[in-house]
C-alpha cells in the first residue's frame, strides 16, 4: 500500500519519526488509592395525612422501585414509624428527599 505520506518521505525518514514516538509504558508505578464516596440513608417518616396508596405511588415515582418494594417500605414506616429507603451519595440523597417532599411525604438523610 502506496499512500502520499510514504511516497513524499523516504523511507529511512520515516523511520526516523517513529523512532522518535512517545513511550507508552509509564515511566514509574504510582500508587492507586481508592476513596470511598460516604453514602448517607434516605429515611421515609409515618404521617397521617397522606394516604398508603399515595405514599406508594410517590415511592414508585421516585425511585422506580417496585409496586410490592413500594408497599413494603410503606408499611415499615407505618408501623414502625421509620423505613430505609435507600442508600446512596448526598447529591443523590438530597435529590430524593426532596423530591419526597414536594410530594408533602417526611423524609430525612442521615450518614449511613
Amino acid at each position: 500500500m502506496t499512500s502520499a505520506l510514504f511516497q513524499r518521505f523516504p523511507a529511512d525518514h520515516l523511520l526516523i519519526m517513529m523512532t522518535k514516538l512517545p513511550s507508552t509504558t509509564p515511566g514509574k508505578l504510582t500508587q492507586l488509592r481508592t476513596t470511598h464516596i460516604p453514602l448517607y440513608k434516605v429515611l421515609l417518616h409515618n404521617d397521617d395525612k397522606n394516604s398508603m396508596d399515595h405514599v406508594v405511588r410517590v415511592l414508585k415515582q421516585v425511585f422506580k422501585f417496585a409496586k410490592e418494594e413500594c408497599e413494603r417500605i410503606m408499611l415499615e414506616a407505618h408501623r414502625n414509624g421509620v423505613a430505609l429507603c435507600v442508600v446512596e451519595p448526598l447529591e443523590q440523597a438530597e435529590l430524593h428527599r426532596d423530591q419526597l417532599h414536594a410530594f408533602s411525604l417526611i423524609a430525612t438523610i442521615e450518614p449511613e
